[in-house]
């Protein structure tokens, strides 16, 4: 029988340093310990912003060690899937669905990014880390095969899968993912299709985008059983923290300013994301400059779900962040009804109609970021979009009625956004 304040550890790995351990209690308690060798690198790669040696505090941050109760730290917790993909990890695993050590335990191959978790047996946990953990009994981690080993953050089904022979197949333990693949919604119709043309758009109008394709439900491999419709394309799009055998490590916005999941909506703005962007990314010009060409085309598209976990950085030399390529952008408005908000404050304003290169001005200000550079970008991204879309979207595969539900979007934004 084990005891109630048993306890595990998983080893944090990035790159080939050990990052550091989480002791898991099965009381709920989760506690992560960095690793002395880590702290005192100063080249080390970075795990996340916080902990980069030019951020404020970070060294005070390493040596601390971070508590939480029931959930992981968010930096952690983040890494996990939300929805439908974790119901099913967390029940074929027996395991409570916020029993967030487990998941992270099991997923800890093929985790978003480069950070990679793994289970340790006690005799292999040093001395440092166990001296400072009171348990009455410690327990290694163990897990049936069977399940699928990825994790992919979101609400949204998707599988990391991997191209063979024109087909496409689940990632296998020990296996890389280089393509996330949503298939069909049960519950909106045509999403791919719609994932797909608004991609398109985005790129058409300056927004930097990883290779999207859609493909035929019939060549994915081996898909769980879940309710599919009868569509004929799913969507899929390279991953960007992957390059062969190479994980590239990657966080998004809500690990960034240590949100939690159900945060991603209310708990910032983009003023923060901008400042972030500027102050503390190798390019931090060219990184604000995308950024506002994305709000952009966010409102443009209107796309009402870019939060904090559809924003990232990456970090190409494992040490200096970037921004990210985009993702996740959809015309949700086609979905939702009489959808009239994007998903974060900009410039005090929330509203896609009421958005106007004044709100952006105020942003820049509240940001410190120079107005004088970014507005050519925001007017660059009018003229391409004003230029290329109305015919490019004739030809695109989005369904007919989301084309037309588009078209009047684009008739009642400010007149200053008017496509």
């Amino acid at each position: 029988m084990i005891h109630k304040d048993s306890v595990s550890f998983l080893e944090l790995t990035l790159h080939g340093h050990r990052v550091g351990f989480v002791a898991g209690y099965r009381s709920g308690r989760n506690v992560l310990i960095f690793a002395p060798e880590f702290r005192e690198n100063s080249r080390r790669p970075t795990f996340s912003l916080v902990t980069h040696p030019d951020f404020p505090n970070a060294e005070k941050l390493l040596f601390a060690h971070w508590v939480k109760r029931q959930r992981l730290h968010p930096i952690l917790s983040n890494l996990l899937p939300e929805g439908v993909l974790r119901e099913m990890l967390a029940l074929g695993l027996k395991v409570h669905i916020d029993d967030e050590f487990q998941l992270l335990g099991y997923l800890g191959r093929d985790l978003p990014g480069a950070l990679v978790a793994t289970p340790m047996a006690i005799e292999d946990v040093p001395a440092y880390v166990l001296q400072h953990e009171d348990a009455s009994e410690s327990v290694e981690l163990s897990f049936d095969e069977g399940l699928h080993h990825f994790s992919l953050a979101g609400v949204q089904m998707k599988f990391s899968m991997l191209q063979r022979d024109g087909r496409y197949h689940i990632s296998e333990p020990g296996e890389r993912g280089d393509w996330i693949v949503k298939p069909p919604s049960a519950r909106h119709k045509n999403v791919p299709l719609s994932e797909y043309s608004a991609m398109r758009l985005a790129q058409l109008a300056g927004v930097d985008i990883p290779e999207v394709r859609l493909v035929e439900v019939e060549k994915l491999v081996k898909l769980p059983f879940i309710n599919l419709p009868d569509e004929k394309y799913a969507f899929a799009i390279r991953r960007f923290d992957r390059k062969g055998q190479e994980r590239i490590h990657t966080e998004d916005f809500a690990q960034v300013l240590v949100k939690y999941q159900h945060e991603k909506y209310d708990s910032a703005n983009y003023e923060q994301i901008g400042k972030v962007l500027f102050n503390f990314t190798g390019n931090g010009l060219a990184n604000v400059q995308q950024f506002a060409r994305r709000l952009l085309v966010n409102i443009l598209l209107a796309n009402g779900d870019a939060h904090l976990k559809n924003w990232s950085l990456i970090y190409p030399d494992k040490i200096t962040p970037e921004l990210s390529p985009a993702y996740d952008i959809v015309t949700t408005r086609v979905y939702m009804g009489d959808e009239r908000k994007f998903a974060l404050n900009l410039g005090k304003n929330k509203e896609w109609y009421k958005a106007s290169v004044d709100h952006f001005q105020i942003w820049a200000a509240r940001a410190d970021i120079p107005w004088r550079a970014v507005k050519p970008h925001l007017f660059d991204t009018l003229d391409k979009a004003r230029t290329l879309w109305k015919k490019e979207l004739t030809s695109l595969p989005m369904d007919d009625e989301h084309k037309k539900g588009l078209r009047e979007h684009w008739k009642n934004l400010h007149s200053e956004f008017r496509i």
